[in-house]
Protein backbone atom coordinates (compact mmCIF):
# COMPACT_ATOMS: atom_id res chain seq x y z
CA UNK A 1 0.00 0.00 0.00
CA UNK A 2 1.23 3.45 -0.75
CA UNK A 3 -0.89 6.81 -0.71
CA UNK A 4 -0.87 9.47 1.71
CA UNK A 5 -2.44 9.34 4.57
CA UNK A 6 -4.27 12.50 5.71
CA UNK A 7 -4.01 13.87 9.18
CA UNK A 8 -7.35 12.84 9.71
CA UNK A 9 -9.76 14.36 12.97
CA UNK A 10 -9.70 12.18 16.04
CA UNK A 11 -13.21 13.76 16.81
CA UNK A 12 -14.94 11.11 15.59
CA UNK A 13 -12.57 8.72 17.17
CA UNK A 14 -14.97 8.73 20.75
CA UNK A 15 -14.12 10.85 23.30
CA UNK A 16 -13.53 8.51 26.34
CA UNK A 17 -12.42 4.67 27.11
CA UNK A 18 -11.17 2.38 29.51
CA UNK A 19 -8.11 -0.14 27.23
CA UNK A 20 -8.94 -3.44 28.36
CA UNK A 21 -6.45 -5.50 30.44
CA UNK A 22 -3.75 -7.17 27.41
CA UNK A 23 -3.90 -10.97 27.53
CA UNK A 24 -0.73 -12.68 29.53
CA UNK A 25 1.86 -13.86 27.10
CA UNK A 26 4.36 -16.16 28.49
CA UNK A 27 7.03 -14.09 29.26
CA UNK A 28 4.13 -11.45 30.73
CA UNK A 29 3.26 -14.19 33.38
CA UNK A 30 6.55 -15.07 33.93
CA UNK A 31 7.49 -12.13 34.63
CA UNK A 32 4.40 -9.65 35.64
CA UNK A 33 6.04 -6.73 36.99
CA UNK A 34 7.69 -5.45 33.22
CA UNK A 35 5.46 -2.82 32.20
CA UNK A 36 3.95 -3.12 29.03
CA UNK A 37 4.89 -2.26 25.99
CA UNK A 38 2.89 -0.50 23.07
CA UNK A 39 1.71 -3.35 21.31
CA UNK A 40 0.54 -4.91 24.64
CA UNK A 41 -1.93 -1.98 25.34
CA UNK A 42 -4.92 -1.45 23.93
CA UNK A 43 -6.69 0.73 20.83
CA UNK A 44 -9.93 1.11 19.13
CA UNK A 45 -11.40 1.60 15.79
CA UNK A 46 -13.46 4.44 14.27
CA UNK A 47 -16.61 3.33 15.66
CA UNK A 48 -15.27 3.31 18.66
CA UNK A 49 -15.07 -0.81 19.86
CA UNK A 50 -12.29 -1.14 21.78
CA UNK A 51 -9.41 -4.09 21.26
CA UNK A 52 -7.55 -5.00 24.15
CA UNK A 53 -4.10 -5.03 22.21
CA UNK A 54 -2.85 -4.54 18.58
CA UNK A 55 -2.31 -8.38 18.01
CA UNK A 56 -5.84 -8.72 18.31
CA UNK A 57 -6.71 -6.13 15.94
CA UNK A 58 -3.87 -7.40 13.36
CA UNK A 59 -5.58 -10.81 13.43
CA UNK A 60 -9.13 -9.91 12.87
CA UNK A 61 -8.08 -7.38 9.91
CA UNK A 62 -5.01 -9.66 7.77
CA UNK A 63 -5.75 -12.80 9.29
CA UNK A 64 -2.88 -15.14 11.33
CA UNK A 65 -0.81 -16.19 7.92
CA UNK A 66 -3.50 -15.74 5.82
CA UNK A 67 -2.26 -14.01 3.09
CA UNK A 68 -6.14 -13.47 0.96
CA UNK A 69 -7.37 -11.60 4.08
CA UNK A 70 -4.15 -9.49 3.59
CA UNK A 71 -4.76 -8.93 0.05
CA UNK A 72 -8.12 -7.75 0.57
CA UNK A 73 -6.77 -5.37 3.78
CA UNK A 74 -4.72 -3.70 0.82
CA UNK A 75 -6.85 -3.85 -2.18
CA UNK A 76 -9.70 -2.03 0.44
CA UNK A 77 -6.90 0.80 1.34
CA UNK A 78 -6.32 1.42 -2.45
CA UNK A 79 -9.98 1.41 -3.65
CA UNK A 80 -10.66 3.73 -0.93
CA UNK A 81 -8.16 6.43 -2.34
CA UNK A 82 -8.96 5.34 -6.04
CA UNK A 83 -12.71 7.53 -5.46
CA UNK A 84 -10.48 10.38 -4.14
CA UNK A 85 -9.74 13.38 -6.46
CA UNK A 86 -6.29 13.74 -7.48
CA UNK A 87 -6.08 17.45 -6.39
CA UNK A 88 -4.44 19.32 -2.98
CA UNK A 89 -7.85 19.50 -1.34
CA UNK A 90 -8.53 15.68 -1.96
CA UNK A 91 -5.26 14.09 -1.06
CA UNK A 92 -5.24 16.28 2.07
CA UNK A 93 -8.16 15.10 2.91
CA UNK A 94 -10.66 18.67 2.23
CA UNK A 95 -7.45 20.00 4.78
CA UNK A 96 -5.76 22.09 1.99
CA UNK A 97 -5.09 24.58 3.88
CA UNK A 98 -2.65 22.74 5.99
CA UNK A 99 -0.11 22.43 2.82
CA UNK A 100 1.76 25.54 4.13
CA UNK A 101 2.35 24.76 7.53
CA UNK A 102 3.48 20.98 6.57
CA UNK A 103 5.81 22.21 3.92
CA UNK A 104 7.62 24.67 5.74
CA UNK A 105 8.02 22.19 9.06
CA UNK A 106 9.32 19.53 6.58
CA UNK A 107 11.59 22.10 5.11
CA UNK A 108 13.35 23.36 8.47
CA UNK A 109 13.58 19.36 9.61
CA UNK A 110 15.33 18.70 6.34
CA UNK A 111 17.93 21.41 6.56
CA UNK A 112 18.58 20.90 9.75
CA UNK A 113 19.24 17.07 8.68
CA UNK A 114 21.29 17.99 5.13
CA UNK A 115 23.15 20.71 7.31
CA UNK A 116 24.22 18.33 9.56
CA UNK A 117 24.68 14.99 7.61
CA UNK A 118 26.17 16.44 3.72
CA UNK A 119 29.11 18.36 3.60
CA UNK A 120 28.51 21.64 2.76
CA UNK A 121 24.84 20.46 3.55
CA UNK A 122 24.99 19.20 0.24
CA UNK A 123 25.65 21.68 -2.18
CA UNK A 124 27.87 20.60 -4.88
CA UNK A 125 26.82 16.62 -4.60
CA UNK A 126 24.24 14.82 -6.55
CA UNK A 127 21.23 14.37 -4.48
CA UNK A 128 18.80 11.95 -4.96
CA UNK A 129 15.70 11.16 -2.90
CA UNK A 130 12.58 8.30 -2.90
CA UNK A 131 9.32 10.10 -1.81
CA UNK A 132 6.23 7.24 -0.46
CA UNK A 133 3.63 10.47 0.42
CA UNK A 134 0.03 9.42 0.99
CA UNK A 135 -2.89 11.28 0.98
CA UNK A 136 -2.96 13.88 4.29
CA UNK A 137 -4.55 11.90 6.36
CA UNK A 138 16.89 18.65 -3.98
CA UNK A 139 19.03 22.39 -4.24
CA UNK A 140 21.95 19.75 -2.88
CA UNK A 141 22.79 17.48 -5.80
CA UNK A 142 21.25 14.77 -4.46
CA UNK A 143 18.84 12.04 -4.96
CA UNK A 144 15.65 11.43 -2.98
CA UNK A 145 12.59 8.99 -2.93
CA UNK A 146 9.05 9.67 -2.24
CA UNK A 147 7.26 7.05 -1.17
CA UNK A 148 3.37 6.72 -1.33
CA UNK A 149 3.85 10.38 -3.12
CA UNK A 150 0.55 11.13 -4.22
CA UNK A 151 0.11 13.41 -6.50
CA UNK A 152 3.75 15.14 -6.19
CA UNK A 153 3.04 17.54 -3.69
CA UNK A 154 6.06 17.41 -1.39
CA UNK A 155 8.10 16.25 -4.19
CA UNK A 156 7.48 19.76 -6.00
CA UNK A 157 6.75 22.22 -2.93
CA UNK A 158 10.16 20.72 -1.38
CA UNK A 159 12.26 17.89 -2.61
CA UNK A 160 12.91 19.15 -6.51
CA UNK A 161 14.17 22.37 -4.49
CA UNK A 162 16.82 20.68 -3.10
CA UNK A 163 17.34 17.06 -4.73
CA UNK A 164 18.60 16.78 -8.26
CA UNK A 165 16.96 13.25 -9.07
CA UNK A 166 13.54 12.33 -7.09
CA UNK A 167 11.90 9.10 -7.72
CA UNK A 168 8.01 8.81 -6.70
CA UNK A 169 6.75 5.86 -5.45
CA UNK A 170 2.69 5.56 -5.28
CA UNK A 171 0.17 2.92 -6.18
CA UNK A 172 -3.00 4.87 -6.83
CA UNK A 173 -2.75 5.07 -10.56
CA UNK A 174 -4.71 8.68 -11.20
CA UNK A 175 -2.73 9.78 -8.50
CA UNK A 176 0.61 9.24 -10.08
CA UNK A 177 -0.92 10.90 -13.36
CA UNK A 178 -1.12 13.72 -11.92
CA UNK A 179 2.22 13.89 -10.58
CA UNK A 180 3.62 13.26 -13.79
CA UNK A 181 1.53 16.33 -15.27
CA UNK A 182 2.35 18.40 -11.94
CA UNK A 183 6.37 17.38 -11.98
CA UNK A 184 7.06 18.00 -15.75
CA UNK A 185 9.45 20.46 -16.52
CA UNK A 186 7.45 22.97 -17.70
CA UNK A 187 5.37 22.82 -14.58
CA UNK A 188 8.68 23.29 -12.39
CA UNK A 189 10.32 26.50 -11.33
CA UNK A 190 13.59 24.66 -10.57
CA UNK A 191 16.85 24.60 -13.30
CA UNK A 192 17.15 21.66 -15.54
CA UNK A 193 19.92 19.98 -12.39
CA UNK A 194 16.59 19.04 -10.62
CA UNK A 195 14.15 16.69 -11.86
CA UNK A 196 11.61 13.96 -11.55
CA UNK A 197 13.42 11.00 -12.64
CA UNK A 198 10.81 7.77 -11.75
CA UNK A 199 7.55 7.12 -11.32
CA UNK A 200 7.06 3.68 -9.93
CA UNK A 201 3.23 2.64 -9.18
CA UNK A 202 3.49 -0.29 -6.72
CA UNK A 203 2.53 -0.86 -3.35
CA UNK A 204 4.74 -0.07 -0.39
CA UNK A 205 4.42 -3.65 0.75
CA UNK A 206 5.80 -4.92 -2.56
CA UNK A 207 8.59 -2.37 -3.21
CA UNK A 208 12.41 -2.75 -3.18
CA UNK A 209 14.72 0.02 -4.07
CA UNK A 210 17.78 0.10 -6.11
CA UNK A 211 20.89 -0.54 -4.17
CA UNK A 212 22.82 2.55 -2.84
CA UNK A 213 20.68 4.91 -5.04
CA UNK A 214 19.35 7.15 -2.31
CA UNK A 215 20.93 10.04 0.06
CA UNK A 216 17.17 10.46 1.59
CA UNK A 217 13.90 8.00 1.78
CA UNK A 218 10.47 10.29 2.24
CA UNK A 219 8.21 8.29 3.64
CA UNK A 220 4.86 10.57 4.63
CA UNK A 221 1.45 9.92 5.55
CA UNK A 222 1.43 5.99 4.33
CA UNK A 223 2.94 3.93 6.46
CA UNK A 224 0.03 3.45 8.54
CA UNK A 225 -1.25 1.24 5.59
CA UNK A 226 1.15 -1.44 6.17
CA UNK A 227 0.49 -4.18 8.66
CA UNK A 228 3.41 -4.28 11.66
CA UNK A 229 5.21 -6.94 9.48
CA UNK A 230 4.71 -5.56 6.47
CA UNK A 231 6.28 -1.99 8.15
CA UNK A 232 9.35 -3.95 9.34
CA UNK A 233 9.95 -6.03 6.15
CA UNK A 234 9.46 -2.48 4.05
CA UNK A 235 12.39 -0.92 6.19
CA UNK A 236 14.25 -3.64 6.11
CA UNK A 237 14.63 -4.04 2.40
CA UNK A 238 15.12 -0.19 1.99
CA UNK A 239 17.73 0.18 4.00
CA UNK A 240 19.71 -1.77 0.71
CA UNK A 241 18.04 1.40 -1.52
CA UNK A 242 20.32 4.30 0.93
CA UNK A 243 24.00 5.56 -0.10
CA UNK A 244 26.27 5.47 2.58
CA UNK A 245 25.40 8.09 5.16
CA UNK A 246 21.81 8.17 3.78
CA UNK A 247 18.53 7.89 6.19
CA UNK A 248 14.66 8.05 5.80
CA UNK A 249 12.49 10.78 6.70
CA UNK A 250 9.35 9.32 8.56
CA UNK A 251 6.58 11.90 8.54
CA UNK A 252 3.36 10.91 10.37
CA UNK A 253 -0.14 11.12 12.34
CA UNK A 254 0.48 9.89 16.09
CA UNK A 255 -1.81 8.37 18.43
CA UNK A 256 -1.48 9.74 22.19
CA UNK A 257 -1.59 6.18 23.34
CA UNK A 258 -1.74 2.56 21.79
CA UNK A 259 -3.42 2.96 18.34
CA UNK A 260 -6.54 4.09 16.65
CA UNK A 261 -7.92 1.81 13.33
CA UNK A 262 -9.55 3.65 10.13
CA UNK A 263 -12.33 1.29 9.29
CA UNK A 264 -12.77 3.36 6.08
CA UNK A 265 -9.35 3.15 4.88
CA UNK A 266 -7.56 0.73 6.31
CA UNK A 267 -5.22 2.45 8.37
CA UNK A 268 -3.90 1.96 11.80
CA UNK A 269 -2.63 5.40 13.46
CA UNK A 270 0.46 4.27 15.69
CA UNK A 271 1.42 6.13 19.35
CA UNK A 272 4.98 7.63 19.55
CA UNK A 273 5.97 4.72 21.64
CA UNK A 274 5.17 1.95 19.48
CA UNK A 275 6.61 3.59 16.09
CA UNK A 276 9.53 3.05 18.36
CA UNK A 277 9.12 -0.35 19.33
CA UNK A 278 9.17 -1.29 15.46
CA UNK A 279 11.96 1.30 14.85
CA UNK A 280 13.80 -1.34 17.10
CA UNK A 281 12.46 -4.01 15.12
CA UNK A 282 13.70 -2.48 11.88
CA UNK A 283 17.40 -1.84 13.12
CA UNK A 284 16.69 1.76 12.62
CA UNK A 285 17.89 4.93 15.14
CA UNK A 286 16.43 8.03 15.47
CA UNK A 287 19.04 10.50 14.39
CA UNK A 288 16.18 13.42 15.09
CA UNK A 289 12.55 13.96 15.54
CA UNK A 290 10.43 16.85 15.56
CA UNK A 291 6.41 17.49 16.40
CA UNK A 292 4.42 19.40 13.45
CA UNK A 293 2.84 22.75 14.52
CA UNK A 294 -0.01 24.98 13.23
CA UNK A 295 -2.27 22.01 12.22
CA UNK A 296 -5.87 22.60 13.62
CA UNK A 297 -6.35 21.03 16.94
CA UNK A 298 -8.72 18.82 15.37
CA UNK A 299 -6.51 16.32 13.74
CA UNK A 300 -4.10 13.95 15.16
CA UNK A 301 -0.46 15.00 16.35
CA UNK A 302 2.14 14.67 13.47
CA UNK A 303 5.91 13.91 14.09
CA UNK A 304 8.94 13.66 12.18
CA UNK A 305 11.52 11.37 12.41
CA UNK A 306 15.19 10.93 11.06
CA UNK A 307 16.42 7.68 11.06
CA UNK A 308 19.36 5.97 10.52
CA UNK A 309 20.58 2.45 10.09
CA UNK A 310 23.71 3.05 12.56
CA UNK A 311 23.52 4.39 15.81
CA UNK A 312 23.45 8.33 15.99
CA UNK A 313 26.25 9.85 17.85
CA UNK A 314 25.57 10.08 21.43
CA UNK A 315 25.68 14.39 20.59
CA UNK A 316 23.10 13.32 18.20
CA UNK A 317 20.89 11.02 20.10
CA UNK A 318 17.32 12.78 20.98
CA UNK A 319 16.06 13.04 24.68
CA UNK A 320 13.14 10.77 25.26
CA UNK A 321 11.15 11.06 28.99
CA UNK A 322 11.44 7.93 30.64
CA UNK A 323 7.77 6.80 30.65
CA UNK A 324 6.08 3.69 32.04
CA UNK A 325 4.35 2.01 29.64
CA UNK A 326 0.50 1.55 31.19
CA UNK A 327 -3.33 0.55 30.51
CA UNK A 328 -4.62 4.06 29.60
CA UNK A 329 -7.73 6.56 29.16
CA UNK A 330 -8.10 8.37 26.01
CA UNK A 331 -9.10 11.78 25.60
Amino acid sequence: MGTAKTPISCCNIGSQFQIADAPKSPARRAFPCWPLTQMEIGGLDSDGRMFRNADEMWREQVGDGEPQKKSQWYNKGINYWEGVEATVDGVLGGYGHVNAPDIKASEDFLNTILAERFPDAGRGHHLVALVYWFIMRGQYGSIGADCGSGIGRVTKNLLIRYFNEVDLLEPVSHFLESARVNLAPENLMVSDLHKASNFYCVPLQEFTPDAERYDVIWVQWCIGHLADDDFIAFFKRAKVGLKPGGLFVLKENIARTGFVLDKEDKSITRSDSYFKELFNQCGLYIYKMKDQKEFPDELFAVKMYALTTEMPRQGNRPRLKRTTNRPAIIR
